[in-house]
């Protein structure tokens, strides 16, 4: 059974989060501020962490990162309603998804549920989940990314989206077919998630050299993995 970690201040919404992630059959801790959600999350085996940005003594957004710097565990964020930076920055800090306030229970579970399927196809290593290009080494299975035999990091959708380009070089992958490919036909939001991705992803990837290959920019359209043999 999947044990989902709900952080949010408002009492009233980690009530109503948790009667529906019981009722959907997942174990839930909760968390009314990010310390705690953060000692919760050391002491326990979480499944998916669901955090709110504006929490007393430690933000969602520091949680986050705490967490990243360990853990490839989804991460959902809860945010503002029109905060765009809030949205962009989580998605370039590693959360996996956001959801916008207000929001109704179903549609939270339903992101969830999205969330852990794909992580899901990602669970069983196998060779097909290894990606060697050149100079370049994608293991999908532990989200690791080398180049040169140096690792490189990246946030877990910036992995998923090199893993998209590079295993089809020269095909162009719309913006739109990014987002429903790794984000999921739940997922509502704007392309310039995508575009956060990639600007991060390149500025880690210029740590080292990569003559024989790029992510290039389809102006208008999308992106493509750009390889010379």
């Amino acid at each position: 059974m999947a044990t989902l970690l709900i952080a949010d201040d408002n009492k009233q919404i980690l009530s109503v989060l948790e009667r529906y992630a019981v009722k959907s059959g997942y174990q839930v801790l909760l968390a009314e501020d990010g310390q705690q959600a953060l000692d919760l999350y050391e002491k326990n085996h979480v499944s998916l962490v669901l955090l709110d940005v504006m929490m007393p003594y430690v933000d969602g957004f520091e949680v986050c990162r705490r967490i990243r710097k360990e853990s490839t565990v989804p991460i959902i964020l809860i945010t503002a309603r029109g905060e765009d930076f809030e949205r962009i920055m989580g998605l370039d800090i590693g959360a996996d998804d956001y959801i916008v306030k207000p929001f109704s229970p179903g549609e939270v579970m339903a992101r969830i549920r999205a969330v852990l399927r794909r992580m899901n196809s990602y669970s069983e290593p196998s060779a097909s989940q290894v990606l060697t290009i050149d100079n370049l080494r994608i293991d999908l299975s532990s989200y690791a990314v080398t180049v040169n035999g140096e690792p490189v990091k990246l946030a877990r959708k910036a992995v998923e989206i090199l893993w998209t380009l590079a295993s089809r070089p020269r095909r162009t992958f719309t913006r739109d077919m990014l987002l429903q490919s790794l984000w999921g036909e739940e997922y509502h939001g704007d392309v310039r998630a995508v575009d956060s991705q990639v600007k991060r992803m390149r500025m880690s990837l210029q740590q080292q050299p990569h003559p024989n290959w790029d992510i290039k920019t389809i102006w208008g359209v999308g992106y493509q993995f750009e390889y010379s043999e």
